[in-house]
């Protein structure tokens, strides 16, 4: 199995009224993101009736640039304005353990 060994937590906040737009948006993701052969990680999360986000995983920084570089990536900043309360908080993480009885 190919270590995970880097990540992206973005955090998104919903303007008022675009709460089940930002949530359409990021299920719709799931397409864009499964033709990313770098990204085999991606979760689209919610944390609060406004507060949306995606954790993703990487192999290496090259899959994780690859992804900030990809379809999702410009069609969440292409959105941004109509969607979004505020600028997405986009946080590179480094990957220190990994569970995963899935695979």
């Amino acid at each position: 199995m190919t270590m995970v060994k880097c990540g992206l937590l973005v955090r998104l906040e919903a303007k008022p009224g675009r709460e089940q737009a930002v949530a359409d948006f990021l299920a719709a993701g799931l397409e864009m993101t499964n033709r990313e052969a770098g990204t085999p990680i991606w979760f689209a999360i919610k944390l609060s009736p406004t507060t949306f986000g995606v954790f993703d995983a990487f192999a290496n920084e090259a899959g994780r640039q690859a992804h900030l570089n990809g379809d999702m990536a410009k069609a969440l900043m292409a959105r941004a304005s109509e969607l979004l309360a505020t600028e997405p908080s986009v946080e590179p993480i480094d990957v220190l353990a990994m569970k995963n009885q899935l695979a």
